[in-house]
């Protein structure tokens, strides 16, 4: 019992971050790395023919975010811009993707529509980010 109630202490370990916050976000490091990444390379090494450049700039970037999620397993507090990176993509989808099929009763039937779901489990993540260590580390540089 002790040892759960030490999951939501601040610790020495994790710069007085409650553990469970740095679990969390090892966890979601640990899905992109496996399935997002996995995706995203299966996409680039088995792609036929040419590639529409913008949607080759997507994959790409995919690609590279999600595999240097597999750092953030390990070096979680380190790797936390790749996570704010996700924030801000994911949220700005949903702003002016989703959002505005939603207003105008198009989402339902769309192709945007399988996507929300997912995109909305940010708000796991969001919840556990360290938000003061955030900004002390990555706003004023302490």
């Amino acid at each position: 019992m002790e040892s759960i109630k030490n999951l939501f202490k601040s610790s020495d370990k994790y710069n007085d971050i409650w553990p469970i916050k740095v679990y969390v976000l090892k966890l979601f490091f640990l899905l992109m790395f496996l399935f997002a990444a996995k995706d995203a390379w299966v996409e680039l090494i088995t792609h036929k023919g040419e590639w529409d450049p913008e949607i080759a700039i997507a994959w790409c970037a995919i690609a590279a975010y999600t595999t240097l999620s597999g750092l953030g397993i390990f070096h979680t507090l380190k790797m936390l811009p790749i996570m704010l990176f996700m924030y801000l993509y994911k949220a700005l989808w949903l702003l002016f993707v989703a959002y505005p099929l939603w207003k105008n009763e198009k989402l339902i039937g769309s192709e945007a529509e399988d996507w929300v779901p997912i995109f909305m489990l940010i708000i796991i993540p969001i919840i556990f980010t360290p938000w003061k260590y955030v900004f002390n580390t990555y706003i004023l540089g302490k």
